[in-house]
């Protein structure tokens, strides 16, 4: 029996790629704060239908330097968890902006706030 953790975002989808998904979220790194995305707070949510994957993810600013190096290891992150029939949709979002509240506790501590 695996014990489910409510990812820290919207999820919709099926109850057993819930961990799977967030556990791959959480092995993606933003580089310039050696952080993973889900304790940084850009993940705003995933959704999950019999077709697809559509994950929406954020930067902490628009003039982010390793965006596409993110947006790209999400997309590998997922195809190694997901079924290969899923088509898997990375939407980069603007609204609402991050901030430094969207930072899990760990995340927080980490940067010594």
């Amino acid at each position: 029996m695996s014990l489910t953790v409510a990812p820290p975002y919207p999820y919709h989808g099926p109850e057993e790629l819930e961990n799977l998904i967030l556990g791959a979220l959480r092995k993606v790194v933003d580089p310039e704060v050696a952080l993973n995305i889900v304790d940084v707070g850009l993940v705003y949510g995933v959704f999950v239908s019999a077709e697809r994957l559509h994950a929406q993810i954020t930067m902490t600013s628009v003039a982010c330097p390793v965006t596409d190096v993110i947006l790209e290891d999400v997309c590998t992150a997922l195809e190694s968890v997901v079924p290969e029939s899923l088509a898997i949709d990375v939407e980069l979002v603007w609204e609402p902006p991050w901030s430094p509240g969207r930072m899990s506790d760990k995340a927080k501590a980490f940067m010594g706030w």
